[in-house]
């Protein structure tokens, strides 16, 4: 091993270099921000009915809303009623263990979330849960 001599004769100190410890901080960095799970949004505002025996959803990746006028939303953008089930299978592909929960508005009618709810089943998806308030 190679010692470096300075011009007065001495020896240098040794440093640490922390460089490889960096490389693998911002590794774990990036590895935690991609796996981590971040909260979906419907991408609208519905006003859910109440349930005194709401219990809350702790693994919901698909989110489906229906507004007032029985639109259908899914990931933030409107949904034709025919197109909820291929948007469920692809969402379902990307996480098989995921849950469907859907988000009807009080004023919507049961005839669209009966739809959503077959189209979901169709789809291969049978955990699903209605939002209420609690």
């Amino acid at each position: 091993m190679k010692r470096l001599i300075n011009a007065a004769g001495g020896e240098q100190e040794a440093s640490v270099d922390i460089t490889p410890m960096l490389d693998v901080v911002f590794i774990m960095l990036i590895f935690f921000i991609v796996t981590a799970t971040f909260v979906k949004e419907s991408g609208i505002e519905v006003d859910r009915p109440q349930a005194t025996t709401a219990v809350v959803q702790e693994k919901a990746n698909i989110l489906i809303a229906i507004d007032a006028q029985d639109k259908v939303w899914v990931n933030r953008r409107e949904v034709d009623l025919r197109a909820v089930r291929p948007n469920i299978e692809r969402l379902h592909a990307e996480n098989p263990k995921g849950t469907v929960v859907i988000q009807a508005d009080r004023d919507s009618r049961n005839e669209v979330l009966v739809k959503v709810m077959d189209a979901s089943r169709q789809a291969g998806v049978y955990a699903i849960a209605i939002a209420a308030q609690d």
